[in-house]
């Protein structure tokens, strides 16, 4: 079945509420391969401008709805899941490597060749994952996130899902981006590619991003230019009551874009892919 035939068919299925049966059992096969393979994605650059597959996102929300909670065992671990659901089957010609210690990857995602996944790291239905990325310890890549290639997710950062709204775009990071450690990206923002996060950096919908170069203000929700350089800083409230009291809220600044410098101290290392 065909990526046009598969979304004909789902985006007929969510309006409907019927009783599962062997063709949708049928469509939602086809959907998860298609999710597995990276044909289809919850959203896709077109035109040089990221469009969200809301269809793509009906479908997720058609597997949990016609699933049924069973004990799904993978040799190792005992889970108890939808079973229209279960864990990503992945073999040594996928050539991921996934290194022991409590990782979990869900089923319905696309994971490319050279991915590195350090333990315990967890990555949701719907997320797409470029080749050569490595997500580190404590990461999360939540449903629906599509991350690119040579993207460098640290230690304890947190890629948001949105699968709600069914609409909203996911969190996408672009090509060759470093996320440093215990970043949080959320609610539909996007990272371009070439940027570089610093430790700490949180960024959603709401956040006010400030550019110091270009004398900017990024908002609803901020696009990380390429080659941006952002880092966790401050800014003071002007209200009587912050005045007052000195207070400051965190803000991600951009200080800088890339240099050589810069990508002297960011250079992946090939050996470990």
């Amino acid at each position: 079945m065909d990526t046009k035939s598969i979304k004909k068919e789902i985006e007929k299925y969510y309006t409907q509420n019927i009783v599962k049966d062997k063709l949708i059992s049928s469509v939602l096969k086809s959907f998860l391969k298609g999710l597995n393979t990276g044909e289809v994605r919850s959203a896709e650059k077109i035109k040089g401008e990221w469009i969200t597959n809301t269809w793509v996102k009906q479908g997720i929300l058609l597997l949990f709805r016609y699933g049924n909670l069973d004990e799904i065992n993978n040799g190792i671990f005992t889970y108890f899941e939808k079973d229209t659901l279960g864990v990503k089957q992945l073999s040594l010609m996928d050539n991921v490597r996934i290194v022991m210690g409590g990782s979990a990857i869900r089923n319905g995602c696309y994971i490319g060749k050279g991915v590195i996944c350090m333990p315990p790291c967890y990555v949701n239905i719907g997320a797409y994952i470029g080749q050569g990325t490595m997500i580190d310890s404590h990461a999360l890549v939540g449903t629906c996130a599509q991350i690119g290639k040579k993207v460098h997710i640290s230690a304890a950062a947190q890629i948001g899902g949105v699968l709600e709204p069914i609409g909203a775009k996911p969190v996408i990071i672009e090509d060759n981006v470093m996320v440093g450690g215990n970043c949080g990206i959320y609610e539909g923002v996007i990272v371009k590619k070439n940027a570089i996060l610093g430790s700490g950096v949180i960024l959603n919908s709401s956040t006010k991003v400030y550019d110091l170069v270009n004398k900017n203000i990024l908002t609803n929700p901020p696009e990380i230019p390429e080659n941006a350089v952002v880092v966790q800083g401050s800014r003071g409230l002007d209200s009587y009551f912050g005045l007052k009291n000195r207070l400051s809220i965190a803000t991600p600044l951009i200080v800088k874009y890339r240099d050589s410098k810069t990508d002297a101290k960011t250079e992946l290392e090939e050996a470990l892919r």
